[in-house]
């Protein structure tokens, strides 16, 4: 009785043959329209960080070393891959990978680091729009940017002309301990809220 119980169950789980797939060796492919990790074209991007004002893991921060180069770096150790930075760039120069496995090591595997060189107007110190206008009036955060690259922290500061004092400060600039930004935003020199 016993065995021929067995030998049934057996029958029943090798008719349907092997109904998983061989997963390590052979993935599936995604499917069509899958956001997997966004890549970069250094070419068409034109450094305006409409991404970074965009990301919701605020995984895309922009830096101003200098009045004529922007950084931009990417931690993909935050991102969720909802594709808002695609979305929302005027180039299209961020376009969504179907690569999801991405385990690795070492933090610096899953960076993508950028660093544009922006023609800037002599006298006023903005950013030419060239064949790209009103691309800068439309995002949230204008101007030059100071966000701490190394503490990969979003300094939400911006001035319409490149300033070393900002610079200084937001390479001091340390994430916030309580839910008030207010202490932060003294860090970094803004005057206080009856004098803006």
């Amino acid at each position: 009785m016993w065995l021929t119980s067995k030998l049934k169950q057996i029958a029943l789980v090798l008719k349907p043959g092997v109904v998983t797939l061989p997963y390590p060796a052979d993935p599936a492919p995604p499917p069509k329209n899958f956001r997997g990790a966004p890549v970069w074209d250094h070419h068409k991007c034109l450094g305006c960080g409409g991404c970074s004002d965009h990301c919701v893991a605020r995984c895309i921060l922009v830096s101003d070393p200098c009045q004529e180069l922007r950084v931009m770096l990417y931690d993909g150790s935050r991102c969720t891959y909802c594709g808002r930075c695609a979305d929302v760039c005027p180039e299209k120069a961020i376009t969504m990978s179907p690569s999801f496995e991405l385990a690795c090591d070492h933090r610096a595997d899953v960076t993508t680091r950028l660093e544009l060189f922006m023609l800037t107007c002599q006298r006023c110190g903005r950013c030419y729009d060239l064949e790209t206008a009103n691309v800068l009036d439309r995002l949230a955060l204008k101007g030059f940017r100071y966000d701490n690259l190394e503490a990969r922290a979003m300094v939400k500061r911006t001035s319409p002309q490149w300033s070393a004092a900002l610079t200084r400060a937001s390479e001091r600039y340390a994430r916030p301990t309580t839910p008030a930004t207010a202490g932060a935003e003294r860090q970094l020199g803004a005057p206080p809220e009856d004098q803006r």
